[in-house]
């Protein structure tokens, strides 16, 4: 860690518990004076339990020590608001002379400015220490407390690390082991939630409201803001900022927002794209605490400056570019959009970026009579995010569906985390647009060529258990089933018709959803019989024909519900004449039942002009679809969240045999010689997977052809045939070059090898890798590709030559838990073949988990590994082993992606 390292990390802006913003940064020479004062405000009795005496000097001398940013293994972080220094935190690390890697342990202290405790400041402080400390490669803090300072102990005590404590007279000595594990991460996140709930209060709960930049044209923007706040209901007090008027819309206006008679807590910005940044500042000094800004069309220029003024002022901001919020809570009556109409109260929390998808939700959303809880147009999102807005639905106590419409992630893995928790509770749902993958067709690597876009975005849905549809009909459609009915317990699904083409098209439907038709036992069969009219298809489908009358349909739908194999029942219904004439209401046999059913239940209606709607039941609402392929996909969605909901939480396996000590140590070596980075050769390729206990099949180096041949002979196996593969920098598929001789026997053949390829390839070879021929096996791929968004993607499938053109893989996101690598394995359509199809005994899985765990495990650990390739890798029944592998370094930064900061 060198001084120009220290000077030169940018500051972050992150939360306090109570919501408010503060910065981050590191301590510079010119802050002495401020934490001079830092200390001198304190009181003697704090004094005492930081310096364990009432020393003014003790104090100075720490400003003093703090400010040295020269010292090596000293880092200094201070927290501070409106240039007042909140709270210090620092270490120092400890040198050991036996460990030659470097000090891995560091003192470490904290202050807090007098009147400050029990919001946060120290704690933040410390997570921010953390994550700077395990970048300096720094393993346990140790720290010396007085034991009657309760105050600091529980701070250790809340931080959510392993903690180990030796009394020594009247003080305690602590030693923290700096290990992010899960109980960390979730102690974190708890904190973060706590924390941005709050700060998003004065957004979505104002108690005052002013609109800038509200004028007295009809049909500008500003103005129809003012007109839904005011028109909608809104419960507090509403102002409006404009010089040249005194009222609109008989709301008074004032020339600005320094002239307001109350501080609004919300400011909407309807403002030309020029004078935002001047308003946001105007409205920081003014103590605004959130703004919305619809104003688009911003400069680089004026961007930052508008978040500089959000952030120097502690306010939270929507936009800019965006269509407003809303927040339909009872009491409130918050409408600050300019939609066509206001939003229907009810329990869906809506995100988007696109003020036209956010129009076509909310309209989507009233007519099925669901309504919105809270909606946010995220527009450009330069601050407020789906997070914020995830954690916000889990605290308010009225949300229980979330729908998403993202077209950019921020935090990838922050937002998985928080998605996987918030899906534990409501349903979430999104919709996957897709994206282009022209640029990674073009990518050199197997695992950069079939790591698209999508896949790294299903991955992530996938894992976090949110709901991904493609379309924003489809996301109603699911919606709808979503907040009526029940989750299935599986996939069997049970078709009831009156006609039987309707039942064909509705099975054929569920069949290509993933979803699975069971045929009735005898026993139900006998029932059905007895309950629908003669010449009933007792099947399923389940044609009831049209003579079937409303209290025969009825009892077939109930004796189904009530079947232990069936998880939900579709009923597909056209009109006939005969239920006219009867005045039998076939859909009223659905929808009025005594009691509500265990399992889901839909209609399909071919006739209905909508593409979905809710139907009044006795019991809520039963979803009633045009389509049947939109009904099946929506019970297919619904059976898959019922699944995922049924794992327990996965974990990250524990992995003993890891030195990632040295692993780092070789990936610094690797790019000091090569700042550019690269990939890796084959000796440094295999020294890295070692660090990491990957198998791989036994190798030698060679450079000349007598080298080649003492090789092949150390290596040949029982039947004495080896294998020859060319090298040198940049070459990545071998079989396409022709740089690989298979089967080679004796020394005559080793040197007829080496000979071609050194012919062939003259000027560019530099050595050849020579390992024994493989025994027969099925052929795999694994591979890492490292998102600069998402982070490491882990991609496993068929592998081979033929890997990119059949296209058979799964992917995941890093770190893997056990769930994922099942997942992996099963998720291709070669899976089979691994667990003994066609006779054949199963591969190693145990081996195969292994492999994809140390795979994670390393992408993890190094980020600066932009891709790994391991292509083939040999599964047998005895085990699994990497028969050829490559590593590409690039000179990457470690971030965490857990650290609490704003965007």
């Amino acid at each position: 860690m060198t001084t120009d390292d220290v000077l030169h990390r940018p500051p972050v802006h992150a939360l306090l518990a109570d919501g408010t913003t503060v910065c981050i940064r590191p301590v510079v020479p010119g802050d002495r004076a401020q934490l001079e004062g830092l200390f001198q405000e304190m009181s003697p009795e704090n004094l005492r339990m930081r310096f364990f005496a009432a020393s003014r000097r003790a104090a100075d001398q720490a400003a003093e020590r703090a400010c040295a940013t020269g010292r090596p293994g000293h880092r200094a972080l201070l927290a501070e608001r409106a240039q007042q220094v909140l709270g210090l935190a620092e270490y120092q690390t400890v040198e050991d002379a036996t460990d030659t890697t470097g000090p891995a342990t560091a003192d470490f202290s904290i202050a807090v400015a007098e009147g400050l405790h029990h919001r946060g400041v120290g704690t933040l402080l410390v997570e921010h220490l953390v994550s700077a400390a395990r970048t300096d490669g720094i393993t346990t803090f140790t720290a010396d407390a007085l034991s009657e300072n309760h105050q600091v102990m529980r701070l250790f005590t809340d931080l959510g690390l392993h903690i180990a404590r030796r009394l020594d007279g009247p003080e305690v000595h602590c030693t923290i082991a700096l290990d992010p594990d899960d109980t960390y991460l979730s102690a974190v996140e708890e904190r973060g939630r706590t924390a941005d709930v709050a700060s998003l209060e004065p957004l979505l709960r104002p108690r005052t409201v002013a609109v800038i930049g509200a004028g007295r044209r009809p049909g500008s923007v500003g103005r129809a803001l003012l007109h839904h706040l005011h028109t909608g209901g809104f419960a507090g007090r509403l102002l409006a900022v404009n010089p040249r008027c005194t009222s609109i819309l008989g709301i008074p206006s004032y020339p600005s927002v320094a002239l307001l008679p109350r501080t609004p807590d919300l400011a909407v910005i309807a403002a030309p794209a020029a004078a935002v940044p001047g308003i946001a500042e105007e409205c920081g000094k003014a103590g605004v605490r959130a703004l919305v800004v619809v104003s688009s069309g911003l400069d680089t220029t004026a961007a930052r400056a508008l978040v500089t003024a959000c952030r120097t002022h502690g306010m939270r901001l929507v936009g800019p570019n965006c269509l407003g919020i809303a927040n339909t809570e009872p009491g409130l009556g918050l409408d600050a959009t300019f939609a066509a109409t206001h939003p229907r109260p009810g329990t869906a929390g809506v995100a988007v970026q696109s003020g036209g998808v956010g129009i076509a939700l909310l309209d989507g959303l009233s007519r099925l009579g669901i309504g919105v809880s809270s909606f946010v147009s995220l527009g450009d999102k330069y601050d407020v995010s789906g997070n914020d807005l995830l954690q916000w639905w889990e605290s308010d106590e009225r949300t229980d569906l979330a729908l998403l419409h993202l077209e950019s992630f921020g935090n990838p893995r922050a937002f998985s985390r928080t998605a996987r928790r918030v899906s534990r509770r409501i349903p979430v749902l999104t919709v996957d647009a897709g994206r282009t993958d022209a640029g990674r067709r073009a990518a050199a690597s197997h695992t950069a060529a079939a790591a698209t876009g999508t896949m790294t975005r299903q991955a992530l849905f996938t894992q976090a258990g949110i709901t991904a549809t493609h379309s924003i009909g489809e996301l109603l459609e699911t919606a709808a089933l979503l907040h009526s009915q029940p989750l299935p317990t599986g996939g069997r699904v049970a078709v009831v018709t009156n006609a039987g083409g309707a039942g064909v098209l509705a099975a054929d439907a569920c069949a290509e959803a993933g979803l699975v038709l069971p045929q009735p036992t005898p026993d139900l069969v006998d029932e059905l019989r007895d309950l629908l009219p003669e010449g009933a298809g007792v099947g399923n489908p389940v044609d009831a024909t049209a003579a079937v009358t409303e209290t025969e349909l009825r009892a077939c739908v109930d004796r189904l519900m009530e079947h232990q194999g069936i998880d939900a029942v579709l009923v597909a219904l056209v009109p006939t004449a005969v239920a006219a004439a009867t005045g039998d209401d076939l859909v009223r046999a659905v929808t009025t039942r005594p009691a509500r059913r265990a399992h889901p239940v839909a209609v399909v209606r071919l006739e209905q002009e909508v593409p979905v709607t809710l139907l009044p039941a006795a019991d809520g609402t039963v979803p009633s679809y045009a389509e049947p392929r939109a009904v099946a996909r929506a019970l297919a969605s619904a059976a898959r969240r019922a699944a995922w909901l049924a794992r327990p939480a996965g974990r990250v396996a524990e992995l003993d045999d890891v030195d990632t000590a040295r692993a780092h140590q070789v990936t610094e070596e690797f790019l000091a010689a090569h700042p550019d980075g690269g990939w890796l050769d084959p000796r440094t390729c295999a020294e890295l997977l070692a660090c990491y206990g990957i198998p791989q099949l036994p190798w030698a180096w060679a450079e000349t052809e007598d080298q080649a041949v003492l090789a092949a002979e150390r290596l040949r196996g029982a039947d004495g045939r080896v294998v020859m593969k060319a090298h040198w920098p940049g070459l990545l598929h071998k079989s396409e070059q022709r740089a690989v001789h298979l089967d080679l026997r004796g020394d005559a053949q080793v040197r007829a090898a080496f000979r071609d390829l050194e012919t062939r390839f003259a000027g560019l070879l530099t050595g050849v890798v020579v390992q024994p021929l493989a025994p027969r096996g099925t052929e795999l791929f694994a591979g890492v590709v490292q998102d600069e968004v998402f982070g490491p993607l882990v991609l496993f499938g068929l592998g081979g030559t033929a890997t990119e053109v059949l296209a058979d893989h799964a992917a995941r996101l890093a770190p893997l838990t056990g769930h994922d690598v099942h997942d992996l394995i099963a998720g291709p359509r070669c899976a089979p073949l691994l667990f003994g199809a066609h006779g054949n005994g199963p591969v190693d899985l145990e081996g195969l988990e292994q492999l994809l765990h140390r795979l994670s495990r390393m992408a993890a650990d190094l980020p600066q590994l932009a891709e790994a390739d391991f292509n083939p890798v040999l599964a047998t029944p005895e085990r699994v082993t990497v028969l050829d592998a490559r590593l590409r370094l690039l000179p990457r930064r470690s971030r965490d992606p857990y650290l609490r900061r704003l965007r």
